[in-house]
């Protein structure tokens, strides 16, 4: 459970009847969207009330009256996935710019300027969604609230996803922990050891993240490494 600080309230009416819960308000839309929470970890009492603020339960003739159950998962999930969540002015401005910071740094680290071929920094691209006064909605599922950015962004900056392919190089000297880097950094389509024990590959990443990819290599590498986008 969550602790109570951290909890706004989830309602629910119909049939005549109010049923409130106690929940951690980014759970809810995890729980909203289909993914895999516990309704255990998502709320902070395992209580379904009539007035959450008064602390009076909702009795269990209300219960069977609209969910024919009083098992209280059952109940709040449903409460969860067809109510509201209520949430503070502080608390829901801190979930937009959490949100917001969300969707800058996806699509910094995804996203090109074709013009260039490069990725545009974080402050050009929050500055076009101010400029388009793109609304974000937090209850909204994240690949939404990307796609509804981009089409604002797109008449003003230029702008696509895109993945690129990069050819590296590294010396013998430091192939070894390169390889286990690179691995884990980005999609290695391709890959030989050279006789000489230097270690050539072909990767394949979002076209924002080239400038990452390229401190890696520089670090991995000792500055010796060598990378081209092909």
């Amino acid at each position: 459970m969550i602790p109570l600080d951290r909890a706004v309230v989830a309602r629910l009416e119909t049939h005549g009847e109010r049923f409130e819960i106690l929940v951690d308000p980014d759970l809810a839309v995890k729980i909203r969207h289909g993914e895999p929470v516990e309704i255990e970890d998502a709320v902070a009492a395992i209580f379904v009330f009539e007035n959450a603020s008064r602390a009076e339960k909702a009795s269990d003739e209300a219960l069977h009256k609209v969910f024919q159950t009083t098992d209280f998962p059952t109940i709040a999930r449903r409460i969860i996935e067809k109510g509201e969540i209520h949430l503070t002015a502080e608390q829901k401005k801190q979930i937009l710019a959490d949100k917001r910071h969300q969707i800058v740094t996806y699509i910094a680290r995804h996203a090109i300027n074709p013009q260039t071929g490069l990725p545009h920094p974080p402050a050009r691209i929050e500055m076009a969604m101010e400029e388009a006064k793109v609304s974000i909605d937090p209850f909204r599922p994240f690949d939404d609230l990307v796609a509804d950015t981009m089409k604002a962004l797109r008449p003003l900056i230029p702008i696509r996803f895109e993945e690129v392919r990069v050819a590296i190089k590294i010396p013998a000297d430091h192939a070894a922990k390169a390889y286990g880097d690179l691995d884990s950094f980005a999609r290695i389509e391709q890959e030989e050891w050279q006789k000489d024990g230097s270690w050539i590959c072909v990767v394949k990443i979002p076209g924002g993240m080239q400038q990452e990819l390229e401190s890696l290599v520089r670090k991995v590498s000792k500055g010796t490494g060598q990378m081209k986008v092909i």
